[in-house]
């Protein structure tokens, strides 16, 4: 892979593009969670629907943070938004989001007869 050169460092590639944040978030992960389930979300709610359950696709768009959320903590990598995310005296906004963002997720979901 080529290497890019950015104030007289090497980096990589993928390094180079998680370089840039928004709030100490890097702005490709989120991006990437974001199409990566966007792509996902046929099969997932075709997979579902087996099970008995609609879920609209967007939904599982709206639940890829918080389901990301869950797997790092699941496996035990604590990222940054992980770790502001259960720190008591403070982020409230992510906490805000992280709740609507499961509140929007889980709200359409059906049951199939």
């Amino acid at each position: 892979m080529p290497m890019l050169r950015l104030a007289g460092e090497k980096m990589d590639a993928i390094s180079y593009l998680r370089q840039f944040r928004v709030s100490g978030y890097a702005v490709f992960d989120l991006a990437a969670a974001v199409i990566g389930m966007c792509l996902l979300s046929p099969l997932l709610s075709r997979g579902c629907r087996k099970l008995g359950l609609e879920v609209p696709r967007l939904n599982w768009v709206y639940l890829a943070l918080p389901i990301g959320m869950a797997a790092h903590l699941a496996v035990g990598k604590i990222t940054p938004m992980t770790r502001d995310l259960f720190y008591l005296h403070g982020h409230y906004l992510l906490k805000v989001a992280m709740l609507a963002l499961c509140i929007l997720g889980l709200r359409n979901i059906r049951r199939i007869k």
